[in-house]
């Protein structure tokens, strides 16, 4: 069995139910949870907005962080392949090897979208507020703007995933690292770095790289994260396409990572390249070869 879980992700009226869907990895109970992004302690007094509409008029009234369901085990790496109709849709379209330069990046970057919604699913920091509608004051929960998730695309085509997340990302910040892939050994090799020195404590990390076939980049990519102090269980990983190869050296290396993909292929070619996969991801998203 490999040191790792998949699970099959769906949502529910009570929030995500998660069931192991791969036989060949190490299988856990069906389990439900509700959201459990955390809640920071806030002071009314910095966060309180008032203008002379009411429509506009904010208050936060918690203090603490809401009560929260329970989550799956940390002790291992968790994988997550959401069955959702519209992920299934742009992979088919991502895979076609007719699909056009432009399409096959506005591909990557609508599954970038909907992979990153169930990536921060439980995630984004929230803070509770009361604010005065037209009809009536209704208590609301919001994305903590004070607390943003350092996005690391791995360039090029990580960054083509992040293009349609403003929506899902509402406070972020973007860190970039370069890597090149040497085609005779098959390792890559870093060429920019725009990682921080230091990340804050308790800093969010979502790493992109739509391709996880030999592992070699991403491990590079954690790697540097790590060095300037971002902690694993902080750290989650998305991707169209992993390859069992990727998974295995992530799991043995990052007990508590987990990694967000629309599929996961079974094969990798003497050249390095998951089978079926998508081909070289950057290439086909800039038109180059």
């Amino acid at each position: 069995a490999l040191g790792f879980k998949v699970f099959n992700t769906t949502m529910t009226a009570s929030g995500v139910a998660m069931r192991c869907i791969s036989a060949t990895t190490m299988f856990a109970p069906a389990i439900s949870r509700t959201n459990a992004g955390s809640s920071r302690k806030v002071s009314p007094a910095k966060i309180s907005r008032r203008s002379a509409s009411r429509a506009t008029r904010v208050v936060v009234r918690a203090e603490e962080e809401p009560a929260r369901a329970k989550g799956p085990s940390t002790n291992q790496m968790l994988v997550f392949v959401p069955p959702h109709p519209l992920i299934n849709h742009w992979l088919g379209i991502a895979r076609n090897a007719m699909t056009p330069p432009a399409i096959f990046r506005s591909t990557l970057g609508e599954l970038g979208r909907l992979l990153v919604y169930e990536c921060v699913r439980d995630w984004l920091p929230t803070f509770t507020a009361e604010v005065e509608g037209p009809m009536a004051t209704a208590q609301v929960e919001m994305v903590d703007p004070g607390q943003p998730v350092a996005v690391v695309p791995v360039l090029r085509a990580g960054l083509v995933l992040l293009e349609e997340c403003k929506t899902v990302l509402p406070a972020s910040v973007t860190y970039h690292l370069g890597f090149v892939r040497d085609e005779e050994t098959l390792e890559a090799k870093m060429y920019l770095n725009k990682l921080p020195k230091q990340f804050a404590e308790g800093q969010r990390v979502l790493i992109s790289d739509p391709m996880l076939a030999t592992g070699g980049t991403i491990v590079q990519a954690i790697e540097e994260c790590l060095s300037r102090g971002a902690l694993v269980k902080n750290i989650r990983i998305v991707c169209v396409v992993a390859c069992p190869t990727a998974l295995s050296v992530l799991s043995d290396k990052y007990p508590g990572l987990r990694v967000y993909a629309a599929m996961i292929d079974e094969e990798l070619n003497d050249q390095g390249y998951i089978i079926p996969g998508l081909g070289d991801a950057g290439d086909r998203a800039f038109g180059t070869e």
